[in-house]
């Protein structure tokens, strides 16, 4: 065993593994092993380190001990690491079960915890076929710990200590494998390796399927804040977004000509009714993977642009990865290599009104060539704003492990995925000139949001137990990193416009998004509209459409309930761009838990059903049906105020009227958004 030092880095090496542990940013450090003849300098998702002072190595009896800042790791002979605050507490420490072993850890000294016969490492390289491993790591679990972040989950659960999460990009599901922890700080788990994590009572668990080495990156920090806003200045932040997207964004399945879009246009803007986007949905194309215009339906999308434009609404337009096997593009592609391969069987990823392969989005050329497509039929006629759906991607299986990319097998790269579908729009748009970049995108992994990402959550149910899952889902990916992030208001599938109990929902969900950091609304309605006979040149039937999915499709009623929403968001537009600065330059997530600005407080970390937008407005959306009164938390060290105008103490529970028209806002009171929503 050898423990050595090499410039402002600690090395262990023992048989064939090399760890190494080296300052990484401020209060940061980067840990990296590997059983391969060296280590690999992939940065995944992180951004080059820039110079660090002040670190310092020192040499103990049986141990490397490196500071950076606040975080302290110690690597013992053995090979064993645990990790410190400024104050020498204890935060982190891996998990060893083996005989007549030393721990690294301070709470262990008479009697050491570490010594068992389950020989068990906390580092586990399990060699599969092709040389590569299946990682285990391992950490010590702490019963007092809280966990948020990971991405977004459909699950109403807020802390995931307890939890067990796949590491794989679904449908709704976006794996971003930062974790918070309460005790301190943060996680990064640097590695796009399809696989999970535990987050048990008696462990924590990290497992990749296929990797060549563990790569993980720790951040330590007094607050939440700090912690995720170092994460920022490791993996990048968010643009600043244009302040067009902080407006409505009006969207259904599907706008089918662009007559029938310019109509709703047209009838938003005779009504008076604020809008700032509109949005085409899938199948606006002659066939998957063509990527242009049907002329037929969209005969002149230049003049439909500059329509728009002139009543101040902004175009945005889906585009999905897949090919369709019986077109031209699909022969280029796959002779290019630029399409995905499968390992088993036909290659046809997805058969969604045709057989269709994605194309190959880690691949730099695919990348080239479908954004070339898009520049010619799309950004050439006015369209800036893209829709990348389908970005997990969605297979019709999802059987990972039949899959393989060109940076390799999707076990072992897959979650990249949709950050590099991203990063070919991102990359396309910068190198024609354009500022204001906002890509409306179903999926995400860690460094997503520096290619200006707005993600979803996917096509989600319609349905109260749905809209508890999205709370949870968009506060753990504000914590992961991603600011920018909204869903489709009233879920994506399942109601029905004259149902009254789906208009109480939609309501709800509608009165929540006002206090999204995007309001978007957006679902395939029932009663479902049939094609009009209409078929590809290889005689599959397009698809049908939603029913009309406007705000004036619910009623009188709802349309003024809905009214006065949206001239709530108008008011506070300015509010939004401002935390939209402040993710931007901070990493602040826009819409947070009570505990990222009140973490003193106990309560905050208990209260899972309400949240900040921004620092200056709480929010406690009515997440059941029938619901007209809920309990709301106001936090200390601050008085507040509601939309009427009644103050209330910080530290109290409140049982807050919530009658069909309003969910129970609470504003800071001192704040300027009270003189803004007057």
């Amino acid at each position: 065993m050898s423990l050595q030092t090499q410039e402002n880095r600690i090395l262990w090496q023992f048989d064939n593994q090399t760890l190494v542990v080296e300052p990484w940013g401020r209060n940061s450090l980067r840990v990296r092993a590997t059983c391969q003849p060296r280590l690999d300098d992939e940065p995944w998702a992180l951004l080059p380190s820039e110079a660090v002072e002040g670190v310092t190595i020192e040499q103990g009896n049986d141990s490397l001990t490196l500071r950076n800042g606040k975080a302290k790791a110690v690597l013992n002979s053995q090979g064993r690491l645990a990790f410190y605050n400024q104050h020498d507490e204890l935060i982190l420490e891996e998990f060893w079960r083996q005989r007549g072993s030393v721990g690294v850890g301070a709470v262990e000294k008479a009697q050491d915890k570490y010594i068992s016969a389950l020989k068990l490492d906390a580092r586990a390289f399990r060699p599969i076929p092709g040389g590569k491993h299946q990682l285990t790591v391992r950490f010590e679990a702490r019963p007092d710990e809280k966990i948020y972040g990971m991405g977004q989950y459909q699950q109403p659960v807020l802390d995931l200590k307890g939890c067990v999460l796949e590491l794989a990009q679904r449908n709704s599901q976006a794996s971003v494998p930062f974790m918070v922890s309460s005790l301190g700080y943060g996680l990064l788990w640097n590695n796009p390796a399809v696989g999970e994590v535990h987050f048990a009572k008696n462990l924590t668990e990290w497992r990749a399927q296929v990797t060549a080495q563990m790569d993980y990156w720790l951040t330590v920090g007094d607050t939440p804040s700090e912690i995720t806003r170092q994460y920022g200045t490791a993996t990048g932040t968010a643009p600043l977004m244009p302040e067009f997207a902080t407006g409505f964004w009006q969207c259904k399945l599907r706008y089918r000509t662009q007559e029938e879009l310019l109509s709703v246009a047209r009838e938003y803007k005779r009504r008076a009714l604020p809008i700032s986007v509109i949005v085409i949905d899938f199948f606006h194309w002659p066939k998957q993977g063509t990527f242009c215009f049907d002329e037929r339906d969209w005969p002149d999308p230049k003049a439909m642009v500059s329509e728009l434009k002139a009543m101040g609404i902004e175009l945005m337009v889906s585009i999905w990865p897949t090919i369709d096997a019986t077109t031209d593009n699909y022969k280029q592609m796959k002779a290019k290599g630029y399409l995905v391969n499968s390992d088993r069987g036909v290659s046809v990823n997805l058969d969604f009104l045709g057989n269709t392969t994605f194309f190959d989005a880690t691949h730099p050329g695919a990348r080239q060539y479908v954004w070339d497509q898009v520049k010619q039929n799309y950004h050439a006629h006015g369209v800036r704003h893209f829709w990348l759906d389908e970005a997990e991607p969605e297979y019709r299986a999802y059987d990972f492990d039949n899959y393989r990319y060109h940076r390799g097998p999707v076990l072992e790269v897959g979650n990249i995925y949709p950050r590099d579908f991203a990063q070919a729009f991102w990359d396309g748009l910068r190198a024609e000139g354009e500022q204001d970049i906002i890509n409306l995108v179903r999926c995400s992994w860690a460094g997503s949001q520096r290619y200006g990402v707005l993600a979803w959550s996917g096509d989600v149910h319609s349905s109260f137990g749905s809209l508890r899952n999205q709370l949870a889902a968009g506060l753990n990916m504000g914590m992961a990193g991603m600011p920018w992030w909204t869903t489709d208001i009233g879920g994506f599938q399942g109601g029905h416009v004259e149902d009254p109990a789906f208009r109480e929902l939609l309501l709800r969900w509608f009165q929540w998004g006002v206090f999204c950091p995007v309001m978007r609304l957006h679902g395939y309605r029932e009663p479902h509209v049939a094609p009009a006979q209409r078929f590809d040149s290889n005689g599959v039937a397009q698809c049908d459409s939603g029913a009309p999915n406007e705000v004036w499709s619910y009623g009188e009623e709802n349309l003024a309930i809905m009214t006065a929403g949206l001239h709530l968001r108008e008011k506070l537009r300015p509010y939004i761009q401002r935390q939209m600065a402040a993710a931007h330059e901070h990493n602040d997530p826009v819409m947070r838990p009570l505990f990222f600005d009140f973490p003193q407080e106990a309560q905050s970390w208990q209260v899972e059903d309400q949240y900040m937008f921004g620092p200056d407005i709480l929010v406690a959306p009515v997440l059941y049906a029938g619901e007209r009164r809920r309990r709301v938390w106001l936090p200390a060290g601050a008085n507040w105020q509601d939309l009427q105008g009644e103050t209330y103490s910080g530290g109290n529970w409140i049982d807050a009227d919530a009658p069909l028209e309003a969910i129970p806002v609470f504003l800071r009171q001192g704040s300027p958004v009270i003189e803004e929503l007057r």
